[in-house]
């Protein structure tokens, strides 16, 4: 993981960069100038373990309902609405699942059907999956998802093709593209805030990241989240508030199932025993962390998020187009 080489312990680089002394408190942090409080947006990629991390060949198991339900739980306390990124392969299975999400006041977005990385698809097999998670979530909800996110943001330099195709299908935005250098996913150079793209009108909302020592560093949730000490993401999420931008951050069901991965395995899915602990870390602390950062913070859903960006850069007249709060 990229932050691993960055020397996390206390002293560190990182850690001093992150220092929370010059910061605002922990009550949320205001935009540049003193204006109103920054919103930021939780966002929920509602998958099952085994198809998200070991591969599109597995199936989907009911734990998923039980951590799901659990998730929705910890946003009804702490009174936050999200937008869940569904994969319809666990919609089929558990669609009244997904009802309860929605019936919770919470944005139903897609995460595509099969969680097929976007490299591995023809531009003509991602539409068909993506049309496909359209027909089911609209068929369970009634509402047409407006959002995207690519499975394991799969939207990278070699498959910006998708763009297009998801602004024809109707999507308004989407949360796929990471500002940074990764091996397996990230666009370096575009931008940190949120921009619609050059190639169609769809607006990109990325996942959070800060700058520091020239490089865009991740802090936006997953593995970030468990392995990151939780002062670190705090403050580097109110770094990006004061720069003026919305932390776009997400978080799996998954990562509440503190046996989830033992569990699986026992099942016989195919877990190596590096990957059991690697992927097994630290989620007892997952969800006391996860209510931290939202009663520490103020969220918005990320459909609200971007009708008040096309408030802001395209004037009322085409923020009108946009679908209003719930």
């Amino acid at each position: 993981m990229l932050l691993a080489r960055e020397k996390l312990a206390d002293g560190g680089p990182v850690a001093r960069a992150f220092d929370d002394s010059d910061l605002p408190g922990e009550d949320g942090a205001c935009a540049p100038g003193g204006g109103p409080t920054i919103k930021n947006v939780l966002t929920v990629d509602l998958e099952d373990w085994p198809i998200a991390v070991i591969g599109p060949d597995q199936g989907i198991s009911d734990r998923v309902v039980a951590n799901t339900r659990r998730c929705l739980e910890i946003l009804q306390s702490c009174g936050v609405r999200a937008t869940f990124f569904v994969l319809t392969k666990v919609a089929t299975r558990f669609g009244k699942l997904i009802r309860e999400v929605h019936a919770a006041g919470h944005e139903i977005a897609s995460h595509g059907h099969g969680h097929e990385l976007l490299t591995r698809l023809s531009p003509a097999r991602f539409e068909a999956d993506v049309r496909r998670s359209i027909d089911i979530l609209t068929g369970l909800v009634g509402e047409r998802p407006i959002g995207y996110r690519a499975p394991a943001f799969s939207i990278v330099s070699s498959t910006r093709w998708a763009g297009p195709i998801l602004a024809d299908l109707g999507f308004v935005y989407d949360s796929s593209i990471f500002p940074i250098r990764h091996r397996r996913y990230g666009i370096v150079g575009t931008p940190r805030r949120i921009h619609r793209w050059g190639e169609c009108p769809l607006i990109e909302c990325p996942p959070a990241t800060a700058r520091l020592m020239g490089r865009n560093l991740p802090v936006a949730g997953g593995g970030y989240f468990r392995l990151l000490p939780g002062t670190i993401a705090r403050a580097a999420i109110r770094r990006i508030n004061r720069e003026g931008m919305p932390a776009v951050l997400y978080v799996h069901p998954y990562e509440l199932d503190t046996h989830g991965v033992r569990a699986h395995r026992r099942a016989g899915v195919p877990v190596g025993i590096g990957r059991q602990v690697t992927q097994a870390m630290f989620r007892r602390r997952m969800e006391r962390r996860l209510r931290r950062l939202l009663k520490r913070f103020e969220y918005v859903t990320m459909g609200e998020l971007v009708r008040t960006w096309h408030e802001g850069h395209a004037g009322p007249s085409c923020a009108a187009l946009m679908p209003g709060p719930r």
